[in-house]
């Protein structure tokens, strides 16, 4: 695959069914008796995965436990996880959470929620599974190296009462760029990246492997658990003749649903569960092809289905999710938020083109930054160096409006920590589902309302999962107080 992309899509593209060429927790359930402690040890190190084909030496990457991705953790909705994280690289790292709804001491985020865990050094996470979902877990320091080396893993949170499957799948999605010798690019943090759409690569692996058949039997019902932990790849699945049903987004259970042309779209850090009915005769083969980047359509794997079939049919069984505990917001009495995200390579025109004040100083700004200093700013401003001052507050236990406009020429998956929120509307239309999230998508010149209660108290960290757009600066922190 060619590293050289332009997005073939925009979001409201696919929203029409348009493709373009491409310790305490604050927000636990009272009354229970305490929860089961499930205990987990993690360690950050050093090691080799497989993301080139034998004969090829396997690559040094970093991973949890030796394995990248790492393991996956598993519990029950309602248990309390503790999780001993110990350092062994040369540098600094955390542990984030990503999408749970924890205590703010536990989020993970270096210098905003705690110190980064020194080398040799050892940092206990405890907190209550609220939620069930798909979820996953990566370093809130130096992020866009971390992660791009392998530091990331699938945390699997499950209802009490599942809908009935046949197999539960987790496939992690991630992509690599790799040197002609097969080793990681050590160009992290480049310009041209911080500055356009993020860092591209040029092999995608699923659960840390070159995709290889899926096999499959007619009649079969999968949960399929899709996370993308690609630095800033986005993807967008064409499931062919498969039948595809959403159930779950970003760990949220959604109404359940055909995605627009059976395709289900994943911006950075963004998941999906879908329902995954295999209705084919035996020996079908079909592709599974990733249509997110114009003109760069590839096949990610084939479904094959086996020579014995399961059932003739699929099962006559519920797929519905059952709701977590999450505070529906009151819109009508909610305070309202405005933030806007400028800058990056073409942003002055894009400014000028949806006629953004420019006498915020956000053009200087971006001048400057192009020398070296931020390049993406929310509200006019760049973050840089390790401490933030927040640049909103949000009533706690009030009903709040963010109204978000990306006066951008590239699209972001802006990442909330803490908390989940309703997708209200897009370019002032309300959504179809109402879908709760904790990462959105927003396309180039696109406005976007969330709605959420904000619950759980304290500093959380607000940025573009594009993880060099947030090294560069798209990020800031919103205190919930």
């Amino acid at each position: 695959m060619s590293s050289k992309f332009k997005p073939a899509f925009t979001r409201r593209s696919f929203l029409a069914s348009s493709l373009a060429g491409g310790a305490a927790t604050a927000i636990g359930t009272p009354g229970l008796a305490a929860p089961q402690i499930r205990r987990f040890s993690l360690r950050a190190a050093p090691g080799l995965a497989r993301l080139t084909p034998v004969p090829r030496s396997e690559t040094p990457a970093w991973g949890y436990n030796g394995l990248v991705p790492g393991p996956e953790l598993r519990v029950r909705q309602g248990e309390r996880l503790r999780i001993e994280v110990t350092n062994g690289l040369n540098e600094g790292t955390t542990v984030h959470w990503h999408g749970l709804r924890l205590p703010n001491a536990m989020d993970g985020v270096a210098y905003l929620t705690q110190e980064p865990i020194a080398p040799g050094e050892t940092f206990t996470y405890e907190f209550d599974a609220v939620d069930a979902g798909t979820f996953w877990y990566h370093p809130h320091q130096r992020s866009f190296e971390q992660v791009g080396r392998g530091l990331y893993g699938p945390l699997i949170i499950d209802e009490p009462d599942p809908p009935q499957v046949d197999r539960d799948v987790t496939w992690v999605l991630d992509d690599w760029r790799l040197t002609q010798d097969g080793t990681i690019a050590d160009d992290f943090a480049g310009p041209m990246d911080m500055s356009h759409a993020g860092r591209l690569g040029n092999t995608v692996t699923i659960n840390g492997r070159l995709s290889e058949d899926f096999a499959v039997q007619q009649g079969e019902r999968i949960r399929l658990r899709l996370i993308n932990v690609a630095n800033a790849r986005f993807f967008a699945l064409d499931f062919g003749t498969l039948d595809v049903r959403v159930i779950a987004l970003d760990g949220q259970p959604v109404a359940p649903h055909s995605p627009p042309d059976g395709i289900v779209v994943l911006g950075s850090a963004m998941r999906a569960d879908v329902m995954l009915d295999c209705p084919a005769a035996p020996g079908t083969r079909v592709q599974v092809v990733d249509r997110a980047y114009r003109d760069n359509d590839f096949r990610l794997l084939d479904v094959v289905y086996g020579n014995t079939p399961l059932r003739d049919g699929p099962p006559d069984w519920d797929i519905a999710l059952p709701d977590n505990p999450l505070s529906e917001p009151e819109i009508a009495s909610a305070r309202r938020h405005e933030i806007l995200f400028t800058g990056g390579m073409m942003g002055a025109m894009v400014e000028r083109d949806m006629g953004i004040d420019q006498r915020r100083g956000m053009m200087g700004g971006m001048m400057s930054g192009m020398a070296g200093g931020g390049m993406w700013f929310v509200n006019g401003v760049a973050a840089e160096g390790p401490m933030l001052e927040p640049f909103l507050t949000l009533e706690r236990g009030a009903s709040h409006v963010l109204q978000m406009t990306n006066a951008t020429a590239f699209s972001h998956p802006i990442h909330l920590h803490g908390h989940s929120f309703r997708v209200i509307s897009r370019e002032g239309k309300p959504t179809e589902y109402r879908e709760w999230q904790d990462t959105v998508l927003i396309s180039p010149r696109e406005r976007v309302e969330i709605a959420l209660v904000a619950d759980n108290p304290g500093d959380w960290m607000f940025h573009c999962h594009i993880l060099e757009h947030q090294a560069a600066g798209m990020m800031g922190v919103i205190r919930v107080a």
